[in-house]
């Protein structure tokens, strides 16, 4: 679900070193660190001349996977020079490992189970690459682990097997996470993680304040469970708002919130745009997202629901008149002579920001009139039922709400087009 940067909608549908001077302005109590220890194997033979090269490369599978058991162990328990310990002092990965332990100590990191099952293959003399997997959390101490993949080279060296290369993690969503190629600062509290880079360090305080107070409406409109254990949040600077996870997004974009694993929804916040968009309702706008994704992701059949929903919390359920965007639905009811169906709302990736504040008005518009009629419970419900349960509409519409979705679809273009006069 994105944003307009030309005004207060968002929409959000929807995944390298790190730091000096990690800045904690607020901290939680430290959490109970554990790391979990791969499962142990038989050890691999020692290869002598002559072996097949399958039998160097188990071996190399076995100290891989004892280096990273290690290095996890470490992490969790403030151990940087352990950290450090699997990289070569002169490699890049050092350098990258060094920025990213004091990223993750920063965001209060609570698992790290990385494993090698994959066997090494040769990339050139004495130089082996193979897939890891990590297994991580942030902030609670026994959580639904999110997992990252990524590539790394290792060569053996007087001083024994060292890693020499780490590659950035391969993302369904097109980019890294932020702590892998960015150094970060962060900022914790009661419900919110902030992380941003080091440029954008005087904007921390702000951003979790204005988080923390978006989390308390965001747990309000929470579906499929209990509010989220906690939220992420990341604020993006030029820059890294094109590189890290989820980017590569529309230009009117100003917020997202994109599914990372476990029960995780982490939210990324485009530091441009709140200079044209009120920075708390993008965050109660994005945040609610979090607190109603489903860990796969929201169908586009439910676009405008899923963004009528997400204005609704960050507007505060604002009249028809008072609601900020409500010239512009007038201007896309009139000029295309909107008549629905909900289901067809769509925003073209070179939307002008009236089109798009337009298309987010309408969806709001809709859910505020099903919220009038029938309560917001249960338009959360009919939320739940078409993302969480893929149910479809007409089936969703009458164990709701009683009635066939044709009728109240109807009713919401009329409420739509009557607010528009």
């Amino acid at each position: 679900m994105w944003l307009p940067i030309g005004l207060v909608v968002a929409l959000v549908l929807c995944v390298a070193p790190v730091a000096v001077g990690v800045l904690v302005l607020r901290g939680l109590d430290s959490p109970a660190w554990t790391v979990t220890p791969a499962a142990k194997a038989e050890p691999a033979p020692s290869p002598v001349a002559g072996d097949d090269t399958r039998v160097t490369a188990a071996w190399l599978r076995q100290r891989i996977g004892d280096a990273l058991t290690a290095q996890g162990a470490a992490l969790l328990k403030g151990d940087q020079a352990g950290f450090l310990a699997v990289a070569d002092p002169a490699s890049p990965a050092a350098a990258a490992l060094r920025e990213q332990f004091g990223s993750l100590r920063a965001m209060k990191v609570t698992r790290w189970a990385a494993t090698a099952d994959a066997i090494p293959s040769s990339v050139g003399a004495n130089k082996w690459r193979t897939l890891v997997e990590v297994d991580h959390c942030f902030v609670e101490p026994d959580c639904q682990p999110m997992t990252i993949t990524y590539g790394t080279v290792w060569t053996d060296t007087a001083a024994g097997l060292k890693l020499v290369g780490v590659e950035p993690s391969m993302s369904t969503y097109d980019g890294p996470r932020p702590w892998e190629v960015d150094p970060m600062v962060v900022a914790t509290g009661k419900r919110v993680m902030v992380a941003t880079t080091p440029a954008l360090r005087g904007q921390l305080k702000t951003v979790l304040a204005e988080a923390e107070k978006a989390a308390v409406v965001a747990d309000r409109y929470t579906v499929g469970g209990p509010p989220p254990a906690h939220y992420e949040v990341f604020y993006a600077g030029v820059a890294e708002w094109k590189r890290w996870f989820g980017g590569k997004r529309p230009s009117w974009t100003a917020g997202y919130a994109l599914p990372v694993g476990g029960r995780q929804i982490d939210v990324v916040i485009n530091a441009a745009a709140p200079h044209r968009n009120d920075l708390d309702d993008l965050l109660r706008h994005e945040m609610t997202h979090a607190s109603t994704m489903p860990p796969t992701g929201f169908p586009a059949s439910a676009w405008w629901l899923v963004e009528g929903i997400a204005e609704l919390a960050g507007s505060g359920g604002a009249s028809p008149q008072s609601y900020e965007g409500i010239q512009e639905v007038r201007k896309l009811v009139k000029e295309r002579n909107w008549t629905g169906p909900l289901q067809d709302l769509k925003i073209a990736d070179n939307a002008a920001d009236w089109e798009v504040a337009g298309a987010y008005g309408i969806g709001y518009l809709a859910v505020r009139q099903l919220a009038e009629r029938f309560g917001e419970a249960d338009v959360l419900a009919f939320l739940k039922a078409l993302t969480h349960d893929r149910i479809e509409i007409n089936e969703a519409s009458q164990q709701v709400f009683g009635e066939p979705w044709s009728l109240l679809n109807d009713q919401c273009v009329a409420a739509v087009r009557a607010a528009a006069r």
